[in-house]
């Protein structure tokens, strides 16, 4: 029995139920060849939900999750760039926006090898595909042989990672750069305001938000927010969807201020970002052993993005990781964001900076274990926090899917089965919810979300107690022994 609070979870109580349940938001988002995070809210394929969703799906049906990660890369750019949305051509236009007909993919972006078959977005989502590649593969080794999925999805993720690390190297120290707060995932954080005070928000007449149609005002973006998003996006979509590193963009802009290479006027280096696409360099070194090569250059990669997060993002006297403004002056935005600590999940980092982050993560600021029942996704004392406005202050579950990850990762056994626990506990009484009131567990944003389901699939199979020894890419495995199908 694991108590978290005054609360208490018992994982044998609902867990069958709790399952069935979870697999049934799957099933119920389900289109034949991929699943939408929301059938209401979000009626698309999302990349980075979707690479949370293999990794949920591989306990159901490895097949599927194989399949969830083929339809993605079928949408994969020329240039390497996985888009964040491949939109579904049966779906109305006027169900979500930006559209198709917003982002003019095949059109605008035909110099950067959008495909001419399938309508997507122009920016990309976090690099999660990798791991997920990696842990779907394990889930089922014989069944993905057999229909040879890592060959295949091999040369396409080595593609997306050779993009991220050569296009988008923005500020020139070897981190990737977000173009748009819609591609770090976390769209609504306050570490996105300063930058995108720089922008003019497009007129509120030029657009519609659906999204409200969906969701209470009062828990999404304000409309001053959202036009700075989509006049952020039209900038990038009328550039051709060039990066600054682009040969041809470099000739047409200078360099700033700041020693970066232009790419539009918002580009900002995550620490979440960059630590999940470290996460799935170690997961692809392990896809190259897998397939015959040694992998070796890939984990040195991963060691030297690791050297590059620690010594562009890290702040050792707050004792966490920030974004750094690439435009802004190339400097670090003092804004705590849960985006900050998600680099807990690298088994190699070093231990003094693991053990910062985890007094970070029980502090004030977030709480974990104290005053709040999940990690918020902001600072509890920062001004702009609010525990139900999207992404300004509400708990999600894949962020504390990661920091679970990361807190077995070194050794914080206790932490992390407290932590699963009332994950799942929220998981049920929320209706999978796709965020929360970090204090109060209250169900914000749409009710049946697809990650929320899958990743309480995969917590279910993680053993309480069960360590992870931080040695390198192996620690990625040794969580997942026992809970996958051979």
């Amino acid at each position: 029995m694991v108590h978290s609070g005054s609360h208490v979870y018992d994982p044998a109580r609902p867990s069958g139920s709790l399952h069935v349940r979870a697999a049934q938001v799957l099933e119920d988002n389900w289109t034949g060849t991929s699943t939408v995070p929301s059938r209401s809210l979000y009626p698309h394929q999302w990349s980075w939900d979707s690479a949370f969703i293999a990794i949920g799906l591989r306990h159901l049906s490895p097949l599927r999750a194989q399949t969830e990660l083929e339809t993605l890369l079928d949408a994969q750019w020329g240039d390497g760039r996985i888009p964040h949305i491949v939109f579904n051509p049966s779906v109305p236009l006027d169900a979500y926006f930006p559209s198709p007909d917003f982002w003019r993919s095949s059109t605008a972006g035909r110099a950067a090898g959008a495909p001419r078959t399938v309508q997507t977005s122009g920016i990309v989502q976090p690099p999660v595909h990798a791991l997920a590649a990696w842990l779907v593969h394990r889930s089922d080794p014989g069944l993905s042989r057999a229909r040879g999925f890592l060959t295949r999805v091999y040369p396409r993720l080595a593609a997306w990672h050779r993009y991220l690390l050569h296009r988008r190297d923005l500020g020139g120290g070897g981190l990737a750069s977000v173009v748009h707060p819609w591609e770090q995932g976390m769209d609504n954080s306050p570490t996105w305001d300063a930058p995108l005070s720089r922008i003019t928000p497009a007129p509120a007449r030029s657009f519609r938000r659906a999204d409200l149609a969906h969701g209470a005002p009062e828990d999404r973006p304000t409309d001053l927010d959202y036009g700075r998003y989509v006049q952020l996006a039209t900038d990038y979509r009328d550039g051709g969807y060039a990066d600054g590193t682009d040969e041809g963009a470099a000739r047409r802009a200078p360099v700033d201020g700041g020693g970066g290479r232009r790419a539009g006027r918002f580009a900002v280096e995550d620490p979440a970002f960059n630590a999940l696409l470290i996460a799935s360099e170690h997961a692809l070194a392990r896809i190259a052993r897998e397939l015959g090569a040694t992998g070796t250059a890939r984990h040195a990669r991963a060691e030297r993005l690791t050297v590059a997060l620690i010594d562009r993002l890290w702040d050792p006297a707050e004792g966490m990781f920030f974004c750094r403004d690439v435009r802004g002056g190339d400097t670090l935005v003092p804004e705590r964001s849960i985006s900050g600590l998600i680099p807990l999940l690298l088994p190699t980092l070093p231990r003094d900076i693991a053990a910062a982050l985890v007094r970070t993560l029980r502090g004030p600021h977030f709480g974990l274990g104290g005053v709040t029942r999940l990690v918020p996704s902001y600072d509890l004392l920062g001004e702009a926090f609010d525990p139900h406005r999207y992404w300004r202050g509400p708990a999600w579950f894949n962020t504390g899917w990661l920091l679970e990850r990361g807190l077995r990762a070194h050794g914080e056994q206790r932490e992390a089965d407290a932590l699963r626990g009332t994950l799942l506990e929220i998981a049920d009484t929320s209706d999978f919810a796709e965020y929360v009131d970090p204090y109060t567990g209250e169900a914000c944003g749409a009710l049946g979300f697809g990650w929320t389901a899958a990743l309480t699939l995969d917590l279910l199979q993680r053993r309480p107690g069960h360590g992870v020894s931080p040695v390198g890419a192996d620690a990625f495995d040794k969580s997942d022994k026992g809970g996958d199908r051979g």
